[in-house]
């Protein structure tokens, strides 16, 4: 089975930044496709962000493009959000989960998650 756990989430002033992490137990993360999700409370999980396994292709939201860089680090099997210009409507749980091709969740169960609170 594989595993995923997210950690690097906290309480951040507006304009402030955090890097969150994705790590990968069991698992190869280097021949998957990850993406980043988060939910609000209330709200419905929305996709984030996404960065393919061997071509480089990466997704944003129109919502963070432009403040959140995808990235991954094979050796340390690992995946990175780094977000920047943090907002108040950026505050949420958010997740990573493996992929498909069009970024959809293949992962059918979900881990804890980060906390991200973004507020002045």
């Amino acid at each position: 089975q594989v595993e995923l756990v997210e950690s690097g989430g906290g309480l951040v002033q507006p304009g402030g930044s955090l890097r969150l992490s994705c790590a990968a137990s069991g698992f190869t993360l280097a021949y998957y496709a990850i993406g980043w999700f988060r939910q609000a409370p209330g709200k419905e999980r929305e996709r984030v962000s996404c960065i393919s396994s061997s071509d480089g292709f990466t997704h944003y939201a129109a919502s963070v493009k432009g403040r959140f860089t995808i990235s991954r680090d094979n050796a340390k099997n690992t995946v990175y959000l780094q977000m920047n210009s943090l907002k108040p409507e950026d505050t949420a749980v958010y997740y990573c989960a493996t992929v498909s091709a069009l970024c959809d969740p293949t992962l059918d169960s979900w881990g804890q998650g980060t906390q991200v609170t973004v507020s002045s």
